[in-house]
């Protein structure tokens, strides 16, 4: 039996047309303050129940940065994934893969959670902690909250690399530690993994990986479905991946409601937010954010109905699609305000607290992130 996580990245919309000469930037060079969260997901054994968890909860947990700022600004959110102890994978490297480095593309995150698959084998929690800290960009900065968070049910100190040396190392780089067992308290006691948490300034965390997750559909949930479908609108591939990425938006969008309206609807709520960026296949937000210049653009590599456009003319058709988006946002985001309202009513009525995946994250993640300076604001 083994285990996952995950959640959260950054997107802002509004209306912005730049000069065709402005210079390009990279997202490397953008400032800001950033929070960073590497989820390290156990695929050893029979956790289908905790994927599921994770595949359906990611945009609970990105939502919680909705309105969060820190020094006025909305912090950027970066999420990596890695599996470890699958016995597909090559033994050479401890059976562990990374899966998405800290990246912004949510979907991308949502795509390869989707694609997890569990396959028997052995999970070692101090190698896959001491891949995650060496491998992946760290934020150097002291006030940007870094957290990993490891989720399995097998003994946290099993493998070749000392699990405690691992979430020394961790913290020695300001990187929190929080482990998260699926089993009773005491058998994560018992076996390592709250002794890890400890080591690393992080909680240790309990949650029944098979619980089924309540999904509180709530009467604004049509309604936003239909924006979603508006918003899509506004989105203009560009590049050679611009169409099948385009795809890959409207397949994660599927699969959320596919799982349930309430899943669907937070996910839109996320694609209205500041955690949601596309730079690197939508126009709009490629010019928005002045990473990409409309001539230097191929043309043949835009939809068929914009190929022959003129560059003045399409700088003019960006800045409705962004004016569009930002309308569109503001709306969903006002629906999700009552809907969280509604949710919160419904679950008011029934007995006792959700142990399941995002209820533990988000605790851990308001506590850590609000000792780093951020604050969480009332939608």
């Amino acid at each position: 039996m083994k285990t996952s996580q995950l959640i959260s990245t950054f997107v802002a919309a509004f209306a912005i047309s730049l000069p065709l000469s402005q210079a390009r930037t990279t997202e490397s060079e953008e400032s800001g303050p950033r929070v960073q969260l590497a989820l390290l997901l156990d695929t050893s054994g029979s956790m289908d129940g905790l994927i599921d968890q994770a595949r359906t909860q990611i945009w609970q947990v990105v939502n919680t940065f909705i309105n969060a700022k820190q020094s006025g600004q909305t912090p950027v959110v970066e999420v990596a994934l890695y599996e470890y102890g699958n016995a597909g994978l090559d033994a050479e490297t401890h059976y562990i893969r990374q899966l998405q480095p800290l990246t912004r593309d949510l979907d991308a995150v949502s795509e390869s959670l989707f694609a997890l698959k569990t396959n028997g084998g052995d999970e070692y929690c101090g190698a896959v902690i001491q891949r995650a800290t060496a491998d992946l960009e760290w934020d150097p900065s002291p006030d940007t909250y870094k957290a990993i968070f490891i989720a399995g049910n097998e003994p946290f100190t099993q493998g070749p690399v000392s699990a405690d040396q691992s979430c020394k190392d961790a913290i020695g780089k300001s990187i929190i530690v929080n482990t998260i067992h699926c089993g009773t308290e005491s058998e994560g006691a018992n076996s390592g993994w709250k002794t890890g948490a400890l080591l690393a300034d992080g909680r240790f965390l309990i949650i029944d990986h098979n619980q089924a997750v309540i999904a509180f559909d709530a009467p604004q949930d049509a309604e936003i479905a239909q924006l979603n479908e508006a918003l899509n609108k506004t989105y203009i591939a560009y590049g050679k991946e611009g169409a099948s990425m385009q795809n890959r938006q409207v397949e994660q969008d599927s699969l959320a409601r596919a799982a349930a309206p309430a899943v669907a609807s937070q996910r839109i709520a996320t694609k209205a937010s500041a955690n949601y960026r596309n730079t690197g296949w939508d126009l709009v937000d490629a010019v928005r954010d002045n990473t990409v210049r409309l001539e230097d653009v191929n043309k043949e590599e835009l939809p068929t109905e914009l190929q022959e456009v003129p560059a003045e003319e399409l700088a003019e058709v960006i800045a409705q699609k962004s004016k569009e988006r930002t309308e569109i946002q503001e709306k969903i985001l006002a629906l999700n305000k009552d809907r969280e309202t509604f949710v919160a009513q419904e679950r008011q009525k029934l007995a006792g607290e959700s142990d399941t995946l995002d209820s533990a994250m988000i605790t851990a993640v308001r506590e850590q992130a609000e000792k780093k300076g951020i604050v969480f604001h009332s939608n």
